[in-house]
C-alpha cells in the first residue's frame, strides 16, 4: 500500500443538536475544523447507542439520539494521509439547561447560529443540509 491508499473507513455516529437557533459543534482544541458531536461506533453498538455513549464521555451529559437524519460520506486528508468516514446522523437532544463543557481535554464545543455556519462544517454535511433542510429549526 502506498502513502495515498486508504487504510480503512471509520463509522461514526453524529448528532444535530439545535437550541435557540444555534447548532452545537465540536473541534479539536487549536484545530480549524468543526464537526457535529459524536464519535466512533464500537462493535455491537447501534449508531444511537454510540452517540449517547460519546456524548456522555465527551460532555458528561445524558442525551437522547432521536430521528435518523441521513448518512454522510466524508473523505479528507488527515496529517497528509487520506482518511474517510461514514457518518450516521441523528437528531440529538440534551438536557435544556445543561452546561456545555468538554470533559476531555483535547476537544471543545461551541454554539453557532444556523444563519452563520459558513464553511464551519465539511462540504459533505453542508450539501446534505442544503438538500434536506438538515439544520432547520
Amino acid at each position: 500500500m502506498n502513502e495515498y491508499e486508504l487504510s480503512g473507513i471509520e463509522t461514526i455516529a453524529r448528532g444535530v443538536c439545535i437550541r435557540d437557533g444555534r447548532l452545537l459543534l465540536c473541534r479539536a482544541k487549536g484545530g480549524a475544523t468543526t464537526y457535529l458531536p459524536g464519535g466512533h461506533i464500537e462493535f455491537g453498538e447501534t449508531g444511537r447507542q454510540a452517540l449517547v455513549r460519546e456524548v456522555k464521555e465527551e460532555l458528561g451529559l445524558d442525551s437522547h439520539a432521536g430521528k435518523f437524519m441521513g448518512v454522510v460520506e466524508n473523505s479528507f486528508l488527515q496529517h497528509g494521509s487520506p482518511h474517510a468516514e461514514i457518518n450516521l446522523v441523528y437528531e440529538l437532544a440534551l438536557p435544556p439547561d445543561a452546561e456545555i463543557a468538554a470533559r476531555e481535554d483535547w476537544i471543545e464545543f461551541e454554539w453557532r447560529d444556523l444563519s452563520n455556519l459558513g464553511d464551519l462544517l465539511p462540504e459533505a454535511f453542508r450539501e446534505l443540509g442544503a438538500g434536506q433542510r438538515f439544520f432547520s429549526a
